[in-house]
Formats: structure tokens, sequence, C-alpha cells
């Protein structure tokens, strides 16, 4: 499975699409382009596979593996990249503004789904992120 996150970038945060074959998935937020720093910056443009992983903190869930110079990062709900995201990428339902958005773990449970399903057919799934084009 190839998913595409075609991403805005703004100062104070970034606001995506996530599509499957050119449909839409839902939007995304994450922290703002800040050199790929730890903590503090989304993640760099690129494909990436993605696997599932559970942990007793969030259950079963979205890695996104092999980003140079970055490890843990996840596809979680969040609404605020600022105030809850860490590099990680989130689902939401609507965007509400630069790096926010709401009814982020109803998003994150349609994609979650949709990607499980492809994992546990023993799939691989990638995601592309890249800038949309203005």
């Amino acid at each position: 499975m190839e998913l595409e996150l075609n991403r805005v970038y703004y100062p104070e945060g970034t606001n995506g699409q996530i599509q499957h074959e050119g449909q839409p998935i839902c939007p995304s937020i994450e922290l703002p382009w800040r050199e790929n720093r730890r903590s503090i910056s989304c993640i760099p443009e690129g494909r990436y596979e993605v696997r599932k992983r559970h942990t007793q903190k969030r259950g079963h869930h979205l890695l996104v593996i092999d980003v140079p110079g970055r490890s843990g990062i996840l596809i979680h709900p969040a609404n605020d990249a600022q105030k809850e995201l860490l590099g990680c990428i989130a689902p939401v339902t609507e965007l509400t503004g630069a790096g926010r958005g709401i009814q982020s773990r109803a998003a994150n449970e349609k994609l979650k789904d949709l990607v499980m399903a492809t994992l546990d057919r023993k799939e691989k799934v990638f995601i592309t992120i890249k800038s949309e084009k203005r």
C-alpha cells in the first residue's frame, strides 16, 4: 500500500492531506519544519515504511521507520501540534489552523483501520511525504 502525505508549511505548524490512490483519507497536522531537529520539527520529506506496533501506553498504533536522524516517529491522535506532538504525525478530521485540527481520534482510527488491514495481510505500507504544489 502506498500512502501520500502532501504538506503545506507554516511557521506555527505543518498541515497536510493523507491520500491513498489519489483519494483523500484525512487531513493531518505536524510541527513546523525546523531542520529535522528531534522533538521540535516535522520529519523530512521522503518515502518511509509504516509498521504496526503495540505498547502499554498507546496500544496498537502506527510507527514510521527509517527516518534519517530520528526514531520513535508515530502516527497518533493530537489536535494541537505545538502542545501534543514531538515530531509525530497526527491525523485529524478537520483542520482549524496551522498545526491544529479537531476530532483526531476519529481520523486516526479511520487511517489505522485501513493500514492495519493491509499489514495484517502481510503487505508492506509506505508513506511518501512531499510538499503540496501551489
